[in-house]
């Protein structure tokens, strides 16, 4: 698998051809690895970037003008072999991905997929440009699902972690059926407070989703040594927090957009938190991951 590193001072990352998928975050002043290392045995990926779609579509089917197309769950970026590296500076790397035949049976829409990992002192920014190529406009929806390690002391343990977010907040996430989709149930995770505590357990029923979430930054903090990380996610609505139960890491999930809900009617226009970008346009989203 072709994979492309820069650095600066601080800081040195790798990220795999295949899928523009981020593959590692090294601070090169404690040698630590920031970044989950995709164990297989227990989630095989790091950092996957989730286009045209988030989380799954109801039976694996959605609707356009008539038809009806099939996707995977989070969309056909991460995994995909076709992306190349379009531009290398001292610290940016700038990946694409072009419409082609493949991706017209799955999504019936011609656009360019671009993503950049720009190194800025001890912080990495990572943009997401869609531009659309199409004579119609393009629905689609953009994330993104790194996962962070956490145990970063020896005797540490996962409890000793938690999520603090930038302000005091009530807050309720929505609740997953058993076939992915979201449901209209919730459950509250905060009451007019910013810490998310990490546990074992904590998500034994799936991701944590945020509809429509205030705070745009949330810090991984180590109880015994401080604060490890931040996630800024001005341009992103939408939050998911999710790791496989009792696994040492964390995913911190910026969304613009989410899984099918229960009651969808599968017609990609009607789908919650898609977006619509006119004919000859672009978007531009952006996240930034602080190291301290």
């Amino acid at each position: 698998m072709k994979k492309h590193s820069i650095e600066n001072e601080f800081l040195k990352i790798t990220v795999q051809e295949t899928g523009a998928e981020l593959g590692s975050i090294f601070n090169k002043d404690n040698q630590k690895e920031y970044l989950w290392q995709a164990d297989p045995e227990i989630w095989g990926s790091h950092a996957p970037n989730l286009f045209p779609i988030i989380g799954v579509i109801k039976d694996g089917i959605y609707k356009y003008e008539g038809k009806e197309y099939s996707v995977p769950k989070h969309g056909f970026i991460r995994h995909n072999e076709k992306i190349r590296l379009k531009e290398r500076t001292e610290h940016q790397l700038v990946f694409e991905l072009l419409y082609s035949e493949e991706t017209l049976e799955m999504y019936p829409f011609k656009f360019d997929f671009r993503i950049a990992f720009t190194l800025i002192g001890k912080s990495l920014e990572v943009n997401h440009q869609i531009i659309n190529l199409d004579e119609k406009p393009i629905l689609f929806s953009l994330g993104g699902h790194p996962a962070f390690n956490i145990l970063h002391f020896e005797g540490e343990k996962i409890e000793d972690y938690f999520l603090e977010f930038d302000k005091k907040k009530d807050l309720d996430t929505y609740l997953l059926n058993e076939d992915g989709l979201i449901s209209s149930k919730t459950e509250n995770v905060l009451k007019n407070d910013n810490k998310i505590q990490l546990t074992e357990h904590l998500f034994d029923h799936d991701a944590l989703i945020f509809k429509d979430i205030k705070s745009k930054k949330v810090d991984l903090v180590s109880v015994k040594n401080g604060r490890i990380l931040s996630v800024e996610y001005k341009d992103f609505k939408n939050l998911g927090i999710w790791a496989k139960p009792g696994a040492p890491y964390v995913c911190i999930e910026p969304w613009l957009g989410i899984a099918d809900v229960e009651g969808t009617d599968q017609n990609l226009e009607n789908k919650e938190g898609i977006l619509k970008l006119s004919a000859e346009n672009e978007f531009n989203a952006d996240y930034t991951i602080n190291i301290s």
